[in-house]
């Protein structure tokens, strides 16, 4: 059976599951957290080894043949196009499609949630290089730092290096085949994150007061997903590219994003899909998935620029102006890009963040949305994993690392 196929199923049981589980029984909701926070954790056992080897030997292969910097430049310049045309096109379609006023009736109290820049350029490099490895399970970007100077430091002597060498592929390719394995066994963990996500469904329902923005967020999100980025690729590629053929290699991950909110929950995903699907080799899908994965965050920017304009709109009669909604647009693009210490609460960070600066009185208005915000992540990391599955596949085409292969052998 196709992996995405899996996934699915397990989704679907599980949002059955959490529709007929009673909402007022806190022993079975504490188990079905549990269980949920328990699939999370088995989606990311296998990431770090896996991603890492292969980040290693991409970053030495592609020293060697000089195409390192050509496709981390490719790579960017996808991230700072798809991140802007993103979140400017979810600003455009809720200023033409506004949803209803939220009244201020929720009480909150006020969450500390911040970027913590600082912090995280800290782990960046700290003073035991080998302390990276074993840094905060959520924060990824020291490992992959590591990764890349050890895989340019391979090529300081070949004669040295190269039992190693052979040595980090062995242990690349080993790690794949694990990560197959979980990839494999996925769906059933899927129930526990299904059930888990229908049973706060069902709460943010009661409330009636979201159903504007929930609708607006899912037309979108899945316009965005599954037409406007793949029409995107078609132009990219031309008349040669089947973006439908694409679309549907990406599935698998997609599905796994919107119910887990977790990007490295779908990252050991991402990766076979780019392997066995759109067929990108792995000097060029391991780099390019870590770019993206860390800086490519443009749907928790969009899901967190939409919804301030709601709260903005909720709070005032006065409107926004076309200065602030420059500023929304602009400061929701740079949130994006450092959200690498949050994979799996990036939308709602987002958006507390940019009610902070925002300031004028705003700066709790993330608190309104909270019941939701279980929500808003789910739709962020859908549309990031989407960007980052489709980007690598353009990166792979564009720099020559790309092997077309048959949907009938899609996993």
């Amino acid at each position: 059976m196709k992996v995405w196929l899996k996934l699915l199923i397990g989704s679907l049981l599980g949002l059955i599951l959490g529709f007929v589980i009673p909402q007022d029984n806190l022993a079975v909701l504490s188990v079905i957290d549990w269980l949920s926070r328990l699939a999370i954790q088995i989606g990311r056992y296998s990431l770090v080894p896996t991603l890492a080897f292969s980040l290693v030997i991409a970053i030495y292969e592609l020293r060697q043949d000089k195409e390192m910097w050509p496709l981390v430049f490719r790579t960017i310049g996808i991230i700072a196009v798809s991140t802007m045309f993103i979140i400017g096109s979810g600003m455009l379609v809720t200023l033409l499609f506004p949803p209803a006023r939220i009244p201020i009736l929720i009480e909150g109290q006020k969450e500390s949630l911040s970027l913590d820049i600082g912090e995280g350029i800290l782990q960046l490099l700290p003073s035991n290089m080998l302390a990276g490895l074993v840094g905060d399970s959520s924060f990824l970007l020291p490992i992959w730092v590591f990764a890349i100077f050890l895989g340019a430091g391979f090529s300081y002597d070949r004669v040295y290096t190269k039992p190693v060498i052979s040595l980090v592929d062995s242990l690349s390719r080993i790690f794949y085949y694990i990560a197959i394995f979980f990839s494999e066994i996925l769906g059933i963990f899927m129930i526990f994150l299904g059930a888990f996500w229908a049973v706060r469904f069902q709460t943010a329902l009661k409330a009636q007061v979201f159903r504007d923005i929930i609708v607006l967020l899912a037309v979108y999100g899945v316009l965005l997903c599954f037409v406007i980025l793949p029409l995107f690729l078609y132009l990219l590629g031309g008349k040669r590219s089947n973006p439908w053929k694409q679309l549907y290699g990406a599935l698998g991950p997609a599905i796994a994003g919107f119910f887990s909110g977790d990007l490295n929950f779908t990252l050991p995903l991402l990766i076979r899909h780019a392997k066995e699907n759109h067929g990108v080799q792995r000097r060029s899908n391991a780099l390019s998935l870590v770019l993206f994965s860390t800086f490519a965050r443009a749907g928790s920017g969009m899901v967190a620029a939409i919804s301030i304009i709601v709260i903005i709109k909720s709070y005032s009669s006065l409107g926004i102006s076309a200065g602030d909604l420059f500023s929304i647009l602009l400061f929701s693009g740079i949130i994006s890009v450092l959200l690498p210490r949050h994979p799996g609460n990036g939308a709602y960070i987002a958006l507390a963040v940019l009610c902070g600066w925002y300031g004028k009185g705003f700066e709790a208005g993330y608190l309104i949305l909270k019941p939701i915000a279980f929500y808003l992540v789910a739709i962020g990391t859908m549309i990031d994993v989407m960007v980052a599955s489709l980007g690598t596949y353009a990166v792979g085409v564009l720099s020559g690392f790309q092997q077309d292969r048959e949907t009938r052998h899609f996993i």
